[in-house]
């Protein structure tokens, strides 16, 4: 059975697809069989990302290490149960035909609640919920005292998780490993990074995450994503003049972040 993680968080804007992307190319390199699915199914920023990829490896004849894209298969409405919905039957399907070939399964979410996502949170394994350092994004995850900045209760995200780690335990699955990765760390505003990494902490004491490294905010990211590449792609396809100082940085905040994943036999070693 493929282990599935889930990248996932109600709020666009905070870094799934990039977090997406590099988990599961990462893996790809790591000698990993990865299949990956696109719930967004109108911006499809990670399917657009896969194209481009493909596109790049036919262009250029590199052969690099690339997980494999899925789409959600198109479902007969007349072959449905009673009662049964069609996004149910439409994910379950991908990914009853990915998990018996792949190590991995990355599914990638979309910022807003919709049923695809609602579903998919209760068949992770491992749930990776980037999070922009700033109080706006918090929110999702608990509301706070706007004095003490004391959390008084989880709010709308943590809650969804909350009804998924319910349904697996019924289902008699094993618990959800959901971390929580802080993106965008500026080198400013020393005081407001305290501060939400003092929330957080509490947070995740209090409901049960993980917290994790992300990633800073870099240009390259953006520059990459026409071509389909990660920062592991650069050497590979002869880029070797941009790797300066901030994307070895970048490569190094990559290998953190897969460490502290501590998925099943994953040895970061690249």
């Amino acid at each position: 059975m493929a282990h599935i993680i889930v990248v996932g968080n109600e709020k666009g804007g905070a870094g799934k697809s990039t977090v997406s992307m590099h988990v599961a190319t990462s893996l790809a390199r790591l000698g990993k069989t990865v299949g990956v699915l696109d719930l967004d199914l109108r911006q499809r920023t990670f399917g657009r990302f896969m194209a481009n990829r493909t596109a790049t490896v036919e262009r250029e004849g590199k052969a690099l290490p690339s997980p494999v894209y899925h789409e959600l298969p198109e479902i007969e409405r007349d072959s449905l149960k009673a009662g049964e919905n069609i996004y149910d039957r439409r994910l379950s399907q991908a990914v009853a035909e990915l998990e018996a070939k792949c190590d991995f399964i990355v599914i990638d979410c979309p910022g807003s609640h919709t049923r695809l996502s609602q579903v998919a949170h209760t068949l992770a394994d491992t749930l990776i919920t980037p999070l922009n350092d700033s109080f706006v994004d918090f929110d999702l995850l608990a509301h706070v005292d706007p004095d003490t900045l004391k959390v008084e209760g989880p709010s709308v995200y943590s809650e969804m998780v909350w009804n998924a780690r319910q349904l697996r335990a019924q289902a008699g699955l094993k618990p959800i490993d959901w971390i929580v990765v802080r993106n965008r760390l500026g080198a400013q505003a020393m005081h407001n990074k305290k501060k939400m990494g003092e929330a957080i902490e509490n947070l995740a004491k209090r409901i049960g995450f993980r917290v994790a490294p992300g990633f800073n905010e870099r240009v390259i990211f953006r520059e990459l994503f026409p071509r389909g590449l990660t920062l592991l792609d650069l050497r590979d396809v002869g880029v070797v003049g941009q790797m300066n100082i901030s994307n070895v940085a970048a490569r190094q905040e990559l290998r953190d972040l897969m460490k502290a994943l501590k998925l099943p036999d994953v040895t970061v070693d690249f």
